[in-house]
Formats: C-alpha cells, sequence, structure tokens
C-alpha cells in the first residue's frame, strides 16, 4: 500500500497558518468506500485509512517511509507568498480601484 507524503494545506476558514508546518505521512485507499445498506453510512474495512503520522521535516518523514519498506509519494508544495497589505491603503488618496463603499 503507498502512502503520500505532504505539507498539510492552510484552512480555508481562516487567515492562520497553524498546523501547516509538519510533514505528514498519511496511506493512500487501497478500496473504495461502500455505503451500508441499512443505515446508509460510508464506511471502510480498510483500517490503515485512520493512520496518520507527523513529522518535523521532510527529510525524517521519507527516513521512516524508507526505513519501514512503504512505498511513498513525495508532494512538494509550492512556495508561498505573502503579500503585505496595510488598513490604510484602503483610504488613499491615489488609490487605483473603484470604491466599493
Amino acid at each position: 500500500m503507498r502512502a503520500r507524503i505532504f505539507l498539510p494545506p492552510k484552512s480555508a476558514m481562516q487567515s492562520g497558518m497553524a498546523r501547516t508546518h509538519r510533514w505528514v505521512l498519511e496511506y493512500e485507499p487501497e478500496r473504495q468506500k461502500r455505503a451500508d445498506p441499512l443505515m446508509g453510512w460510508t464506511g471502510s474495512d480498510d483500517m490503515r485509512q485512520q493512520i496518520r503520522l507527523t513529522f518535523d521535516s521532510q527529510a525524517t518523514a521519507v527516513a521512516y517511509a524508507e526505513a519501514e519498506g512503504i512505498p511513498y509519494d513525495l508532494e512538494i508544495p509550492p512556495a508561498r507568498i505573502s503579500k503585505p497589505k496595510l488598513y490604510a491603503d484602503n483610504f488613499r488618496a491615489d488609490r487605483k480601484e473603484n470604491w466599493t463603499h
């Protein structure tokens, strides 16, 4: 069973970058999830989908996977670019965008 090593993305619900600096090793699902005919819930008997290991660096995650003989796919995220913005820029006289309020 293959594993996936990646940095988790930023939450879409908040602007913070918490929990995005540790590398994660997750197993890819072996089988498709199925719906329970009685209750309608979806589930799987694949227990490895519940395993989620975190590491401080990419190198330690890769070293763990290689030491355990786990085939893995490494996903390197693109560089994050932050544009510093000032609240005062909303009220500048030489503003290029139209006023929205």
